[in-house]
Parts: C-alpha cells; structure tokens; sequence
C-alpha cells in the first residue's frame, strides 16, 4: 500500500523526516524532492565493478547545464530523508521524463530504515538543460508487512554523492588494493 500525501504528512516526524520540508512539495500520494547544485561524472572509458572509478566533480551554473545523452551523471537530492517502517522509492516526475530525463537508471527502492541523501543516476535520451534546485523526482512510501530488521548499507548516512561501491562486495577484504588479486571467492571452499 502506498501513503497518501495527507498520510506523509502525518507521519512526518514519527515514520517519515525530509529535510528541509515543504508542505507544498506534497502531491495525492508522494513528496517533491529537488536537484543539489553539484553533479559528478566518471573519468573512465570502460567502467569496473572491481574498483573504486575515478570522478569529476561538475557544479550547475545558475543557468543551467546541458546533459548528453550517452553519459551518466550522478546527482544528488537537497532534502535527507530518513524512513522507519516503511519502503522509500524514488522516482522520476512526469514532467522531467516528458523531456527524456531518467532520474534513476535502476535504483528507485530504499530499504526501511535508510537515512542519508538520495543519489541520482541521471541519464537524458536528447541534450537537456538542468538546473539546481529543480523538483526533479518524487519520493513514494509503501506500507511494509512483517518484522524490520537493522538496515546497515554502506550507503548508510551518507553526506554526498555517492558514486558505486560494489567493488566493496566485490573484495571487502582488499577494497581497492591494486597490489592484491581479486579472487572474488572462487577459490574458497565452502565447507
């Protein structure tokens, strides 16, 4: 099941914080959540699942920036949410995908328990002009049935963009030791 506006509201504080809040920003059954001024972009040509890639930090100008197509940006929201009891889901506005703009390539569910800032996977199908501060996805809480464990993420309370740390998963031993191989378990016994 799916909160109502009137029902984010009323768990603001309890289940549900946004920081800052707006009471405006509230739809029928979602919240607005807005663009931070600073995109980040990988410097690699073949991106690896088994390291930690290279970024470039890129700021939004006040008037705007034009996104490639074929290009991932990593962005991030204004607004820290944090979520108890519930399941957050980000996703993009209708207005913002009528111009051809994802704003999450694959990663619109939160887990319960998910305090931090949203990164923003953004990817246009045409050159777009974005700018800082715009309403760019909705945030969505449904009702979860059954006991909530602990979340622990290594997304967990993060204060930036967060570019992937599957080569964390990958290798937690080693991280991104290039001195050491990565077996990534094939070699262990399962005993």
């Amino acid at each position: 099941m799916i909160l109502s506006g009137n029902e984010i509201q009323k768990r603001m504080g309890d289940e549900i914080d946004i920081d800052p809040f707006d009471p405006a920003r509230i739809n029928p059954n979602s919240y607005n959540l807005s663009l931070h001024n600073e995109l980040m972009v990988y410097e690699e040509v073949v991106l690896d699942m088994a390291k930690a890639n290279r970024v470039r930090r890129i700021t939004i100008p006040a008037e705007g920036i034009v996104l490639s197509p074929n290009q991932l940006y990593l962005g991030r929201t204004v607004e820290r949410t944090i979520t108890r009891n519930l399941v957050p889901q980000i996703e993009g506005r209708s207005s913002v995908g009528r111009l051809g703009l994802f704003v999450h390539v694959t990663a619109g569910f939160g887990d319960a328990g998910f305090a931090g800032y949203w990164t923003l996977e953004m990817f246009a199908v045409q050159p777009v002009r974005i700018y800082a501060g715009t309403e760019i996805c909705q945030i969505i809480y449904h009702e979860l049935v059954g006991e909530v464990e602990g979340y622990s993420s290594k997304y967990q309370h993060n204060h930036d963009i967060q570019p992937s740390l599957m080569f964390e998963e990958l290798d937690p031993e080693h991280g991104n030791d290039p001195q050491l191989p990565l077996d990534f378990g094939l070699e262990r016994s399962h005993s």
